[in-house]
């Protein structure tokens, strides 16, 4: 079976590799959508990795695992690469949208990804303010369950 590709966001990225409440549903997610990523989002998943890690939230053998699935998935996802139209899309949006800069990056590399077609193309997503933006930009957001989310977990 044929998947489609999805956007991901380093949050539902996350949420795959540590165990968490909405770690089933993003493992489904994971087998209907194809990664397709900013070329930063693995830093931002293993900063999270060590930051549960050091904050005692994962113990050893969670943050091995956890490394050994990111490694995993970075073998399969797609990435967009950083570039001029990248960091002036991510500028744009920060001007149209209430976006961190890291958040600006990850839509404008999934605008890049769909050449700036987002109706009906998969953005996966466990932040609120990035997932509103992404709505009000076209894509179809797959959000984690609320009760999932780790906002600081990105």
């Amino acid at each position: 079976m044929k998947r489609n590709r999805g956007f991901w966001d380093a949050s539902a990225l996350v949420s795959v590799c540590i165990q968490e409440d909405s770690s089933q549903f993003m493992r489904q997610q994971l087998r209907k959508y194809t990664p397709v990523v900013w070329w930063g989002s693995g830093i931002e998943v293993y900063s999270a990795i060590w930051r549960l890690y050091r904050m005692k939230e994962i113990n050893d053998r969670e943050r091995l695992g956890a490394a050994t699935r990111l490694q995993a998935l970075k073998e399969a996802w797609d990435e967009i690469l950083p570039g001029d139209d990248l960091r002036n899309s991510a500028e744009r949006l920060l001007e149209k949208y209430p976006l961190r800069a890291g958040d600006s990056l990850q839509l404008a590399a999934a605008l890049v990804w769909c050449g700036g077609r987002p109706a009906k193309r998969a953005f996966l997503c466990g932040d609120e303010r990035l997932s509103e933006a992404a709505k009000v930009a076209g894509f179809a957001v797959v959000e984690l369950p609320k009760e999932g989310r780790k906002e600081a977990r990105k």
